[in-house]
């Protein structure tokens, strides 16, 4: 169980004008574990049927991996998400399906020189045997683009937008994002808005422009997931940091070794994705097919 703490400000009295613009995301607390394939989970096993061949990239040929690595083709996929309807409903799951599987090739592509995510939705009920191995990641991929196995934890949290505000909301409640910060130390942007780490749904935590993509029937397509390097950007934050991880992190420094244990709670997958980036999955919820697309963002 993982609690994000509750905020002191009442967001919907002191900035009403951002109520209309509130999401749900659910917060997936991903920590090292050893979960199975028939469970959520984040770097885990997928649940795969044995007649369904394993995907790869394909490869450096025509020029798909930058710097030219690895110098083989057809480099195996490495799991990321499997998130089950049971524990993530939020998810727009397709018709007929009940589990959504996210795989990515762990070297860097263009165009926003980062892993390159793909989507499986499948329904559990017809994946009868199961694959009984599956591959290990390239030798040479990047271990910092391969996460490592973690249970999840998912809760529901309220966000509000930061840079996807409208300018005219930002302009109306300016004065008072001041004077919050001002007299309780919380900042609106940091503490109030948009969630930390690896989630669902919700808004993205856009370091650069927002760059929503549009589906080709022409609608612009809604946050799916994000998958976070860090779960929370340091120790001293107010909000995201869940109350039962608030004792561990009791002497954190930034500057501290590896093995404290605050760096495990921040970093539970051992992911980096350029400079503490988030890759950013998006579907169309209306296409009946869910096409995808993704964007990079760090700063």
């Amino acid at each position: 169980m993982h609690t994000t703490a509750a905020s002191p400000i009442d967001v919907p009295e002191v900035f009403p004008e951002v109520v209309p613009f509130a999401m749900t995301t659910v917060r997936l607390h991903p920590r090292p574990g050893a979960p199975t394939a028939d469970q959520s989970s984040m770097g885990g096993p997928l649940l795969w049927p044995a007649r369904e061949p394993w995907p790869v990239c394909d490869g450096p040929e025509p020029a798909d991996h930058l710097d030219g690595e690895p110098g083989e083709a057809e480099v195996p996929l490495v799991p990321v998400l499997q998130l089950f309807a049971e524990d993530v409903p939020e998810l727009p799951f397709p018709a007929g399906t009940d589990v959504l599987q996210v795989l990515w090739c762990p070297f860097d592509h263009e165009p926003w020189t980062s892993p390159r995510p793909e989507l499986r939705w499948r329904r559990r009920a017809d994946v009868g045997a199961r694959l009984a191995e599956q591959p290990e990641p390239d030798e040479e991929a990047d271990v910092q683009h391969v996460p490592d196995p973690c249970v999840l934890h998912p809760e529901r949290v309220t966000e509000y937008p930061s840079d996807d505000l409208p300018e005219a909301v930002w302009s109306q409640i300016k004065d008072t994002i001041e004077r919050v910060e001002r007299e309780t130390g919380w900042e609106y942007e940091t503490d109030l808005a948009v969630a930390s780490g690896t989630k669902v749904g919700g808004y993205p935590g856009w370091t650069q422009e927002p760059d929503w993509p549009t589906c080709g029937c022409g609608a612009r397509m809604a946050h799916l997931l994000t998958v976070a390097s860090w779960e929370f950007s340091r120790g001293d934050e107010k909000r995201w940091i869940p109350l039962q991880d608030r004792p561990a992190m009791a002497g954190w420094d930034v500057a501290g070794s590896d093995d404290h244990p605050w760096r495990h709670i921040q970093n539970p997958a051992g992911l980096m994705l350029g400079d503490v980036g988030g890759i950013y999955l998006f579907v169309c919820p209306t296409c009946p097919d869910r096409p995808f697309d993704y964007r990079f963002d760090c700063s």
